[in-house]
């Protein structure tokens, strides 16, 4: 079987009557609608305190009243910039390209006078508001290895902006106190030599700068195929900033020859600027680094309230080495495959609703989807943390591993950060964990907790088929134990290793262990392990949970060996060819089925992928 479930098996069904352990969420209770933004009306989920503020993005909230001036090809775009007044709009000509990098200053605009960039193309031209927009809008028809345009026509109706003079970053720069700009149906990126290696395509120019009210919406951010752009839009320093709606491409770092070794679609978290209210919703975040990291910078803030929903994190198979169609970089290298998602430095995030396919290791990553690290990196954030993250109605396909959560003291300096406490994980699908093919642990859960120790972890109504292990863990035998840690109502393939130490030498508390049980006693304190379907494994799972042999004893509709399946548990023998009897586990602590929501899940995913 290609997930490793062994042959030795302990199987026993126990009565699912248990006090209630976690609170019900409600369906996507408390979620901004995607054009409005408008305020979440719950506060917490689990242990995680969600946003406070939500950023309102729809073109009703970023009114112009001013005039209409059209840029045509060849005018002095930072002319027409510099004398643009607050409500006005400048239409660039649809078609032309604008070269340069183009500064955007602080002017005494306000909630009722923005500044708007966009193509001189009709609306009707583009998607309609809050639709997704791809380069066929940009007369691209198609890109190797990415998911099909489904273009409705393919026509340039956006305006270009790109960087054509060798700076280390641009075509856009905001100048400290910019406000109150939008972005609409534009290219921004690059027309330089290959050769010449940028940083990021969109930043504040001065790195203590401030800026606010900024949305890039519909517009293609990307920089050349095979070349070295490290990251789209740069956030740190900006407030109420969102990205609604866009299309991200070939940004990365060039293994071994390379200027860069981590790139992002969009990145931040750093600096002595506090920034907060950031929205990302609705975008194809293609990076081989991270399409979103935060953190991972010197400064002395943490951003806070950030909604991160119904985006699409992915990575081209093609930039894998060995793959039908490999792409290289100019240099004839890979680039460097990180993660999807990570968070170093990042406070209050909801993350819901996204889509996360194609990840692997290989480099100084081992295919991890997700990574919650709060770092002091190189000692210069000591106030660096990750807390009150919400994870929830996301699917993970196509990796390595799911989940990592580490707390790690930098090598040098041995300054921890503050550390990594009240995660919410729930409702979350990982299809196809496959270690070999994506080279990793094969793991669902890595967990390193060094200092400060991490707590207050709730996982509940996950389903994940991992390869090789459940949970991987290190953590100092003479540290604190894992405090706070909760994982519930979820349906899991046991891997081959079950619970294991995941390194860490002599000292690590699960070095050794050959029991689930003795993990669980030696790392955690007070652990809750309850209401689980587990599948396969050698046995010694804490009792409150279910253990089976196999998928069909899970009475799962359709296992497909944990690729691409039908993963909700049948209700009664027959329902589907596959179920050859009912589930024993269909009950959790709140009276839900066990296992991820997958109906909630493909409905807050609809039209992601």
């Amino acid at each position: 079987m290609r997930l490793g479930v062994g042959s030795r098996l302990s199987v026993f069904s126990v009565a699912l009557a248990l006090p209630l352990l976690m609170p019900a969420i409600p369906l996507l209770a408390g979620v901004p609608d995607q054009a409005s933004g408008s305020p979440a009306t719950e506060r917490f989920d689990g242990p995680a305190e969600l946003p406070r503020s939500y950023m309102q993005t729809a073109l009703a909230d970023t009114p112009a009243p001013g005039r209409v001036r059209l840029v045509k090809a060849g005018e002095d775009l930072q002319e027409a910039i510099n004398g643009a007044q607050c409500g006005d709009t400048l239409k660039l000509e649809a078609g032309a390209s604008f070269g340069g990098l183009f500064s955007f200053p602080a002017k005494t605009c306000d909630d009722q006078h923005w500044i708007i960039l966009r193509t001189s193309a009709s609306d009707d031209s583009l998607p309609p508001e809050g639709t997704r927009v791809n380069p066929c809008y940009a007369g691209v028809a198609s890109l190797p290895g990415r998911p099909d345009f489904h273009c409705p026509a393919v026509r340039n109706v956006m305006a270009k902006i790109a960087l054509d003079i060798k700076k280390g970053w641009g075509p856009i720069q905001f100048l400290n106190g910019a406000n109150h700009y939008r972005f609409i149906g534009l290219e921004i990126t690059r027309d330089l030599p290959q050769e010449v290696r940028l940083r990021n395509l969109v930043q504040l120019r001065e790195p203590e700068g401030t800026g606010h009210h900024i949305v890039f919406d519909r517009v293609w951010i990307h920089g050349t195929a095979g070349d070295e752009t490290k990251a789209g839009v740069h956030l740190t320093g900006l407030s109420s900033a969102a990205v609604v709606d866009s299309y991200f491409s070939d940004l990365g770092c060039i293994a071994g020859q390379g200027a860069c070794v981590d790139s992002q679609d969009i990145n931040g978290g750093g600096g002595d600027a506090t920034g907060s209210v950031w929205k990302i919703v609705d975008n194809f975040l293609e990076a081989a680094g991270e399409s979103i990291m935060f953190g991972g910078a010197p400064g002395t803030t943490t951003p806070t309230d950030i909604e991160i929903r119904r985006n699409y994190l992915f990575k081209p198979i093609v930039w894998k080495p060995g793959e039908p169609g490999f792409l290289a970089t100019y240099t004839g290298k890979p680039y460097i495959v990180k993660n999807h998602f990570e968070l170093k430095n990042a406070q209050r995030v909801l993350f819901e609703g996204n889509v996360l396919e194609n990840t692997w290791g290989g480099f100084t990553q081992s295919g991890f989807s997700i990574l919650l690290t709060p770092g002091n990196q190189g000692g210069h954030c000591p106030s660096c943390r990750v807390t009150d993250i919400t994870i929830r109605y996301n699917k993970v396909s196509h990796v390595a591993g799911a989940i990592l959560m580490a707390t790690a003291l930098p090598k040098q300096i041995k300054v921890p950060s503050s550390g990594g406490e009240r995660f919410s994980v729930h409702d979350l699908l990982v299809d196809d964990i496959d270690s070999q093919a994506y080279k990793g642990f094969g793991n669902f859960l890595g967990i390193v907790s060094n200092a400060p120790p991490l707590k207050s972890v709730h996982i509940d109504h996950v389903t994940a088929f991992p390869q090789k292990a459940l949970i991987s863990v290190v953590n100092a035998s003479d540290k604190p134990k894992l405090q706070d840690f909760s994982i519930t109502n979820s349906v899991f393939s046991a891997g081959e290793r079950q619970m294991l130490g995941g390194g860490g030498g002599q000292t690590n508390c699960a070095l050794g262990r050959d029991d689930v049980n003795a993990v669980i006693k030696n790392c955690f304190a007070d652990m809750v392990f309850t209401h689980n379907l587990i599948i396969g494994g050698s046995g010694g799972w804490p009792a409150g949970n279910i253990v089976v042999k196999d998928a069909s004893a899970a009475g799962i509709r359709d296992f497909r060996e944990g690729h691409g399946g039908d993963y909700r548990l049948c209700r009664q023998k027959g329902e589907t060819p596959a179920c050859k009897q009912a589930s024993p586990g269909l009950t959790g602590t709140d009276g839900k089925p066990l296992g991820a929501d997958v109906d909630a899940i493909e409905k807050a995913t609809a039209g992601v992928r």
